[in-house]
């Protein structure tokens, strides 16, 4: 089994800041962990992202997520944190000059329902990430009938089954919802979310 294929659907926890938060994604065995790079409190800086995704390396894909990023902190992610995937705003892509190795996940916060526009692979959240903020499930159902959709927004471990069997996604994605204060990760918390997730997933198959 490769990296990122240990289920039969995807887990991402998002915002790591700590070595205890990468610690129990690795011990939970998700599939994706993310640094954020973007304004928040769960901000660091990619020599901080380095640091912390070391002992991931290998063992979960390492993700540098953006929103509306320079070409110039683009550049900097790239060299010193040297992410496994880029997740950013489907639009920022246009203009960014990237690797052509390196992997992409679009974030979508909407959908006019036009197919061909659809990467074959993206990210589907509410207007603001990392606040809590529920996307549109409808939509998002519609969407993943077309894409490996990955689920993101407000989700946790209360409602995370109930998601998965509304949306049917490929994957989710958890920021807030496993945290014991804003930007501290609780590793019980990311436990409990995976076990919920997994099982729900498995459900489904």
């Amino acid at each position: 089994m490769t990296q990122g294929q240990r289920t039969t659907r995807w887990i991402k926890i998002c915002g790591m800041t700590t070595p205890e938060a990468v610690e129990a994604c690795l011990q939970a065995q998700v599939d994706a962990i993310g640094f954020v790079f973007a304004e928040s409190v769960r901000q660091v800086t990619p020599a901080k992202a380095a640091s912390l995704a070391a002992p991931a390396r290998g063992r979960a894909v390492c993700t540098a997520v953006t929103r509306h990023p320079t070409q110039q902190s683009i550049d900097e992610i790239i060299e010193v944190f040297q992410p496994d995937l880029l997740q950013t705003d489907s639009d920022d892509l246009r203009g960014l000059r990237l690797p052509p190795q390196l992997s992409l996940l679009p974030v979508f916060r909407r959908w006019d329902g036009d197919v061909r526009t659809l990467p074959s692979r993206l990210l589907f959240e509410g207007h603001t990430s990392g606040s809590g903020t529920p996307a549109d499930w409808r939509t998002a159902n519609q969407l993943a009938r077309q894409s490996e959709l990955i689920l993101a927004g407000g989700l946790s471990a209360a409602n995370v089954a109930t998601a998965i069997a509304a949306v049917n996604p490929f994957g989710v994605d958890v920021s807030s919802g496993v945290e014991e204060r804003p930007g501290i990760k609780s590793p019980v918390q990311i436990a409990r979310f995976v076990e919920v997730a997994r099982h729900s997933f498995q459900e489904k198959t």
